[in-house]
């Protein structure tokens, strides 16, 4: 196996806090194509695009997220009742008004923020430039759309 040049207990922890954020993506990721499905009102045309946009970006994430944890010489997380028994995210069921989708995405945006800026406090400890990466990309990214989601709920 080659080797990436970290240290194997603090791939091994950083690994662990990946899978926490896979749980968290994954159960935000379906509430979003429930919103996408379900959601109606004056506002259905504008935010049915918006909710199919973010859970591409989330699916994307999901994958980037595992295939670190593998790179990292861990195995991810793969079923749901793993996923629901490590998330902060909380599955969101039959939500059809726009308003509430919107502020419990904002909610778990928050949820995804700060175990994000957990894994890049270790990973720039463990010297993990890979993972830091990723993080602060996804770091700028939702602080972005934390902005949009407030500014819509005004």
């Amino acid at each position: 196996m080659i080797s990436i040049g970290l240290d194997q207990k603090k791939s091994e922890n950083i690994s662990e806090k990946l899978n926490v954020l896979l749980a968290n993506y994954q159960m935000y990721y379906q509430n979003l194509r429930g919103f996408h499905w379900n959601v109606t009102g004056s506002e259905f045309f504008e935010l049915h695009e918006k909710f199919e946009e973010y859970y591409g970006e989330a699916q994307e994430a999901i994958d980037e997220i595992a295939e670190r944890i593998l790179t990292l010489g861990q195995t991810p997380l793969h079923t749901f009742k793993d996923y629901e028994s490590v998330a902060e995210v909380e599955a969101a069921k039959q939500i059809t008004d726009g308003k509430e989708c919107v502020s419990i995405v904002a909610r778990d945006i928050s949820v995804l923020l700060k175990i994000e800026r957990e894994i890049l406090d270790i990973a720039g400890d463990a010297d993990d430039e890979g993972t830091s990466a990723l993080m602060s990309d996804y770091i700028r990214a939702q602080e972005k759309m934390a902005w949009m989601l407030n500014a819509y709920l005004k």
